[in-house]
């Protein structure tokens, strides 16, 4: 019966999420090149908003459990589990006061409406994963604007998304150019439970009804212990509450 539900609905949120994708990518050009990065930002936290709430037509509502005061004036390096496209709205949404920055993959950055013009313009890191001197290279410059506009980094260290929720081993080289040049700053660890669902059956028809969950846990100053304590520490956390 739910999977019956789920090729009804499917098509509904698929158009929508386009549709939305499409609508918003004039408006950033026309918020960036007009009004500037403050008006850039606004729109693409409008359009992660409405991202997010387009799930509930797949009956897949978020929700952020946050019990932790996040440090402010310093850079916050977000580091999450990774388990669909799904992870990457709410975060950009309930993160917005920190300005979150993304590290992705090099191929994203073109072809997709809105998405690779918010990559290209907004601040984030674009990695190519076959050219180790360009990713190093573009992770320190990213660092760099990271520390200097006091923004919010947002990385992925199992570098590609797990379909069945199951987290894998976090790569350390991201994560370590980052805190490199944010010494002063603090690491985020956020815990992602449930957004693998939404494609249990595959791309087509989508899950509902699975509700999707960040958790974010207490706040580590970088500077307060050894890089591998550090990285240790947060994977730690991030996949004890991983369910």
């Amino acid at each position: 019966m739910m999977k019956i539900i789920s090729y009804i609905l499917s098509p509904i949120f698929a158009f929508t999420f386009i549709l939305l994708l499409v609508i918003f990518h004039p408006l950033q050009w026309i918020a960036l090149n007009v009004f500037g990065r403050k008006a850039h930002e606004a729109v693409v936290a409008a359009l992660n908003f409405f991202l997010v709430k387009s799930l509930l037509i797949l009956g897949v509502p978020m929700f952020l459990k946050n019990e932790h005061e996040l440090p402010k004036n310093t850079s916050l390096i977000f580091v999450a589990n990774h388990q669909s496209t799904f992870d990457i709205p709410p975060i950009g949404w309930y993160f917005r006061e920190f300005k979150p920055k993304f590290v992705a993959k090099y191929e994203l950055g073109k072809g997709i409406p809105s998405v690779s013009y918010n990559l290209r313009n907004g601040g984030a890191a674009l990695i190519n994963r076959k050219d180790p001197k360009q990713a190093i290279g573009a992770l320190v410059d990213f660092a760099k604007r990271i520390n200097k506009n006091k923004w919010g980094a947002i990385i992925f260290p199992e570098g590609t998304r797990s379909k069945t929720g199951e987290p894998k081993k976090f790569a350390s080289n991201g994560l370590k150019v980052i805190t490199k040049y944010n010494k002063d700053g603090y690491v985020v660890p956020l815990t992602i439970n449930n957004s693998y669902k939404v494609f249990k059956y595959g791309k087509f028809p989508l899950g509902v009804g699975s509700p999707i969950t960040i958790t974010t846990h207490k706040p580590i100053k970088i500077d307060s212990m050894r890089f591998d304590e550090l990285l240790e520490k947060t994977e730690s956390v991030i996949k004890e509450h991983i369910k």
